[in-house]
């Protein structure tokens, strides 16, 4: 085999969706790992939803994925132009060579015209399909139906009763046959090419050797095969991956999440969760292992591990992955991403923060994100002037009777600690314990309620340098307040 080349082809019609990335994601790991050339060709030939600007988000989605490419509209290469609306040229010399070979034709046939055949072949039972009326139209009989101001499109002159096979890299042998395909449009009627005709040519002129793609494409596949054994053209190796489906095995859709990178990107996923989460989706790697880096799924990946049977996209064990790269990062890294989210709830000024203080508290908190937009529900506890009790159960808590002794302990030891941190803490709420010989629960359980108003939450030998002892005392006498104790003294 020669070089590997494969090609991700987006359709610049929105934002990059999960299927979309998984695609992308697999050629990536296929190519790179056996060093070919991975080339991003932009299919925009449905000029009425094609935009510019879903072009650039696609780009920018695939690139904060960390997915490079080696030849596209962006970077060039030797095989362009990589948008499809720039190589009309190219496609008319394919379809002349179609013509001249009488496998393609003029169609003149209308919307009411293609209805009525369609109803005729459903009413005898059989697959509506075009039948080739207009196949072998004389000049005169074309002349008239131009006269009329019918714009024609051009048909392919699909062969009767042939078996087409295809040997797919995931299904094995798929077979179809050619007579319930029927001859279908490769270039309509304003001169544009179609998706099954365009995506042949372009493959073909790219020296595209794997062409891997979703599931819904198998059955485009036949219409593409037949054009190129008609152009004498040497096929692409095909692997189709299965299909995405949510928890409940329905298609996927937004009620299972959202479905695209933008989505996932504002809600505080890390593009490396969304990588490893990706590459899972409908192929597995030999142990039991789940977390890997790019490099790691780069260096694993292959076709004979993707799964034939849909994927099923599970939002839990995505935050599951998210969380386990939250807590791999380093904290200013975390602390920057959580910047725009405290600042949206009102915790930080537009004017800025204290990174070094954000730093300390994104710390104490990241054991508990799924992603980091999450932040904002678990952060209160350090920015909440007012102390809340969650619960009336919390404030029973603060009533028990060694509460007070507890507090009291606990005020004497931060007054006289100077600087809190984390170790110190620690040891000295173990030394609370040993001194008044009380079980942990009996002084950890109070202390948190007291200084944070919850009955869960971050460790407190993290929490309490955060506060420091000023705040720390202002909220024991509030606790102490609430549950009608007094400090001696």
């Amino acid at each position: 085999m020669g070089e590997m080349r494969v090609r991700f082809a987006p359709s610049p019609t929105g934002p990059l969706h999960i299927g979309g990335a998984r695609s992308a994601l697999f050629n990536y790991l296929l190519v790179r790992k056996h060093q070919g050339k991975f080339i991003l060709r932009i299919e925009d030939t449905d000029q009425e939803r094609s935009s510019r600007e879903s072009e650039i988000d696609i780009m920018d989605s695939l690139r904060w994925l960390g997915l490079d490419w080696d030849e596209g509209p962006d970077v060039g290469g030797p095989h362009g132009p990589y948008r499809q609306t720039e190589r009309l040229d190219i496609y008319r010399k394919y379809t002349e060579m179609l013509m001249d070979k009488k496998m393609a034709y003029l169609c003149y046939c209308t919307e009411e015209e293609l209805e009525e055949q369609r109803q005729e072949l459903k009413a005898r039972g059989q697959m509506p399909r075009y039948m080739g009326k207009c196949y072998g139209l004389s000049e005169d009989e074309r002349k008239k139906l131009e006269d009329e101001g019918r714009k024609p499109v051009i048909r392919f002159r699909v062969p009767e009763n042939e078996l087409i096979k295809i040997n797919d890299l995931v299904r094995g042998e798929v077979n179809f046959e050619s007579s319930g395909i029927g001859d279908f449009v490769i270039v309509k009627s304003d001169g544009i090419p179609t998706y099954n005709f365009a995506v042949v040519v372009d493959d073909h002129e790219m020296n595209i050797s794997h062409v891997i793609r979703a599931e819904e494409h198998l059955s485009n596949t036949p219409r593409q095969v037949l054009i190129f054994d008609a152009l004498g053209l040497k096929k692409p190796e095909f692997a189709h991956i299965s299909l995405i489906l949510g928890k409940d095995r329905s298609k996927m859709s937004k009620r299972h999440g959202a479905t695209s990178l933008n989505q996932y990107k504002e809600e505080g996923y890390l593009p490396e969760a969304l990588v490893n989460f990706l590459a899972l989706l409908g192929w597995s790697p030999e142990g039991e292992e789940e977390v890997f880096t790019l490099e790691d799924l780069t260096s694993l990946f292959d076709l004979e591990r993707v799964a034939k049977s849909p994927a099923v996209f599970d939002l839990e064990k995505l935050r599951w992955l998210n969380g386990v790269y939250i807590r791999k990062s380093p904290i200013d890294r975390i602390a920057g991403l959580a910047l725009p989210y405290l600042t949206q709830a009102g915790y930080v000024g537009e004017d800025g923060a204290n990174l070094e203080y954000i730093e300390k508290i994104v710390d104490a908190v990241r054991d508990y994100l799924g992603s980091v937009s999450e932040i904002k529900e678990h952060v209160g506890i350090f920015f909440d002037k007012e102390l809340t009790f969650e619960s009336e159960k919390a404030v029973d808590v603060l009533r028990g009777e060694q509460v007070p002794g507890v507090l009291d302990l606990l005020t004497k030891k931060v007054q006289n600690e100077g600087e809190l941190t984390p170790d110190n803490t620690k040891k000295m709420i173990k030394s609370i314990c040993k001194e008044l010989d009380l079980g942990g629960r009996k002084v950890f359980m109070p202390v948190r309620v007291a200084l944070t108003g919850k009955m869960h939450g971050p460790e407190m030998h993290d929490v309490i340098p955060i506060l420091g002892g000023g705040e720390i005392l202002r909220r024991i006498n509030i606790s102490l307040e609430k549950a009608g104790h007094t400090l001696d003294g």
